[in-house]
């Protein structure tokens, strides 16, 4: 990913710092809904995470591409998808039917992770939240995209035993789809973030599916940081003093990270960003919060993404949103199979290749 240089307003890039070249709009083709145009949904959208890495993977390779639908429940998050993709995502899933929802190729979902995490009860399908996976399901059996991607906790793997994960897989096999997943962790795609999930792939045939390679340059945690930060974000002379006697940093810049138990840790990257931590749970240098820029430059978005609500939203927001670099790179193996069973390569749906092959074939 490429990066550049830019200068600050209220809503964009702040100088001095690295902004990914992406792009936050769909590219439309001349023959909108055409058979050349990827159409997508992004369901439990959040922030749009998916759909900046759709564009951007779309963008760079000339592909025409929609979103045909979105939708996301949390007002907070529609004001910020509405600010950044002018449209303003359905509210709640559970209450359209699947066979209104406009076909597409392409099914997008962060189902939440609240009851799989580890910070959670971890109730997995006794909690609600945890059902909506079952909507999902409903989803894909009416409309029959060619392939989804589906992000979650690694918790999600190995909560009470592996039975919902096992669950889960059987459900979407019963459909008809090829599975692949795997846990990846931001850390090894570019960002300055340690945040592990599992991520998962289906196809309605069975394809070679090539898992991206880990990065070899991260983005250096100095260009996520922003020198010039408002007395407000920094902590008390008091309580830096008890930071400061309760632990020795070995490397700065680095992000302060003090666990439930009251155990304080430092790297040069970040711990996951959580929507629910308290505001001290990462800290830069052990000196003060991290600002709202930060924490979604941390999830790989551009400073170009407008932020229209409070700190503590743009806290709940990033900590809930998909690391945009890990899904742009797995949407690079995606999009080119998508592209062959959709017939751009082969023009026949049931000779979709079994080798591996790529955006450029």
């Amino acid at each position: 990913m490429d990066f550049k240089t830019a200068k600050e307003n209220k809503t964009g890039p702040v100088s001095g710092t690295i902004e990914p070249q992406i792009s936050l709009q769909d590219q439309r083709s001349d023959d909108e809904g055409g058979s050349n145009v990827i159409r997508f949904a992004d369901i439990f959208a959040g922030i749009g995470g998916f759909r900046i890495a759709m564009n951007n993977v779309c963008a760079e390779n000339n592909i025409p591409h929609q979103c045909v639908f979105s939708c996301e429940i949390d007002k907070y998050a529609q004001r910020t998808y509405q600010a950044n993709f002018n449209e303003v995502p359905t509210a709640d899933v559970t209450k359209v039917s699947p066979q209104d929802i406009p076909d597409h190729d392409i099914l997008f979902a962060g189902f939440p992770c609240q009851p799989f995490s580890g910070i959670g009860k971890q109730k997995g399908f006794s909690d609600p939240r945890g059902t909506l996976f079952f909507n999902i399901l409903e989803i894909l059996k009416a409309k029959r995209p060619f392939a989804f991607l589906l992000e979650n906790v690694n918790r999600l793997v190995t909560i009470d035993e592996g039975r919902p994960f096992r669950i889960i897989l059987r459900r979407l096999r019963s459909l008809g789809y090829n599975i692949h997943y795997q846990v990846l962790n931001a850390l090894d795609f570019g960002l300055p973030q340690r945040r592990k999930r599992i991520f998962i792939v289906g196809f309605r045939k069975p394809v070679f599916f090539p898992w991206p390679d880990k990065k070899i340059v991260r983005v250096p945690l100095s260009s996520i940081l922003q020198k010039r930060v408002r007395k407000d974000y920094y902590l008390s002379a008091e309580k830096k003093k008890d930071r400061k006697s309760k632990h020795k940093a070995k490397c700065r810049p680095s992000i302060w990270h003090e666990s439930i138990s009251g155990h304080i840790s430092s790297n040069a990257y970040s711990c996951a960003l959580r929507a629910t931590a308290s505001s001290n749970y990462l800290l830069v240098n052990g000196v003060r919060r991290l600002i709202p820029r930060e924490m979604l430059r941390l999830q790989g978005f551009p400073d170009s993404f407008r932020i229209v609500v409070s700190d503590n939203q743009v806290k709940k927001q990033a900590g809930n949103a998909i690391p945009i670099n890990v899904v742009q790179a797995i949407l690079e193996s995606v999009i080119p199979i998508v592209r062959a069973g959709l017939g751009e390569i082969n023009g026949d749906i049931a000779n979709v290749p079994t080798q591996s092959y790529s955006l450029a074939a």
